[in-house]
């Protein structure tokens, strides 16, 4: 980051986690974003939540979850876009 680049804001690193953890940005755009890292505390912490629910989350079968809660959920997620 440099003056005349200040890098992503916290809110556009947000946007971009996804494809951080998924290797997809840009050379460029990945160095802005651990630029960012370096920098910002609140927004590494937020990484490594993300970091550690991907792990967890990856282990879980369906039947892990109680059907009461998994209603909840698929019902939360059917209208997330509208």
């Amino acid at each position: 980051m440099t003056p005349s680049d200040p890098g992503p804001s916290c809110q556009e690193l947000v946007e971009l986690v996804t494809d951080y953890l998924e290797s997809r940005l840009a050379p460029a755009a990945r160095a802005r974003f651990e630029a960012h890292l370096g920098g910002c505390d609140g927004c590494v912490a937020f990484v490594e939540q993300l970091r550690q629910t991907v792990r967890v989350a990856g282990r879980a079968r369906e039947d892990d979850v109680p059907e009461p809660a998994r209603k909840a959920l698929l019902e939360a997620f059917r209208g997330w876009k509208k």
